[in-house]
């Protein structure tokens, strides 16, 4: 028989769900109403006034070819965050699900990085490649390969991407290994008895039975990916070279900070929640259909 908690009235669930009605209207809805209402102005250089321009600012993004090329940016960079963050996590998890001696340790190392602040990694993966002082980059000139992430867009991308996904591979790992503890042990084994390999019985078995962590931590990378990068970027590239590594949330504040041209910046904001909202809604529609429950 299933228990359901019911209530008298409306009084008692409107103050159990307040707080978090507060901090929702406080920290989201007015800021993301304040971005709306500023998109439709350009104020003067000095802040005194506003001019209205109604969707001038919307139109003028839209036929700027730089800001299109920062939605390029922004696909390349976050499916490649996206990949390397869930690969190398699942195949760590998979591995760490096998381990016997040891374990505990191996589990924590690999939690560490998860600690470390994007813009603390950034400066941390700055100072390995740095062209002057850089371990890393030492290194690849003894091989005969001339690293300069300030020059070229490529080796700046690969910098960027990898910083960023260094210390999220920690937490996916800990959602995956969570997932595979969760599989149940018999049907893996039954598997194994009738000849199916380690990797036949991770395809067919056992990624189908943690899919939905897998999707959960799609949909969280991505986020992850268009909002939370920007300390990274802004410590090793400061979207650089040629604005090579300038994701749309990174150009929201050179507009808006460095440029300020706050209408402008506010505009972006206004474009890269809808594209955001988009695509989850699209993740939601179409790749939740090939997931096990």
């Amino acid at each position: 028989m299933e228990k359901r908690v019911t209530f008298r009235g409306l009084t008692l669930p409107l103050l159990l769900v307040l707080p978090q009605i507060l901090i929702s209207g406080v920290f989201f809805f007015y800021p993301a109403g304040q971005a709306i209402w500023q998109s439709l102005f350009i104020p003067d250089p000095f802040g005194l006034s506003s001019q209205y321009v109604g969707l001038g600012n919307f139109e003028f993004l839209l036929s700027d070819e730089y800001y299109r090329a920062s939605f390029i940016t922004t696909a390349v960079f976050s499916i490649l965050v996206t990949l390397v963050c869930m690969l190398p996590a699942l195949l760590l998890a998979l591995l760490a699900d096998r381990l016997i001696k040891g374990a505990g340790t191996y589990r924590t190392l690999l939690i560490w990085p998860y600690a470390v602040a994007p813009a603390v990694a950034g400066v941390l993966w700055l100072f390995m490649f740095n062209t002057r002082v850089g371990v890393i980059s030492w290194y690849l000139g003894q091989l005969g390969y001339d690293w300069n992430h300030v020059l070229n867009d490529k080796e700046a991308m690969g910098l960027v991407v990898v910083a960023s996904a260094w210390g999220r591979i920690s937490y996916n790992f800990l959602f995956f290994f969570a997932a595979l503890q969760a599989v149940p042990k018999s049907v893996v084994e039954a598997a194994a008895i009738d000849g199916a390999r380690f990797w036949q019985r991770t395809f067919s078995i056992v990624l189908p039975l943690i899919s939905p962590t897998m999707f959960f931590l799609l949909v969280v990378n991505v986020v992850y990916s268009f909002f939370e990068t920007f300390g990274v970027i802004h410590t090793i590239t400061s979207g650089g070279p040629q604005q090579a590594t300038t994701i749309l949330v990174y150009k929201v504040f050179a507009d808006g900070f460095i440029g300020q041209d706050l209408g402008s910046s506010a505009a972006q904001s206004v474009i890269l929640l809808f594209v955001v909202g988009a695509l989850t809604v699209i993740q939601f529609k179409f790749v939740e259909k090939r997931v096990h429950y």
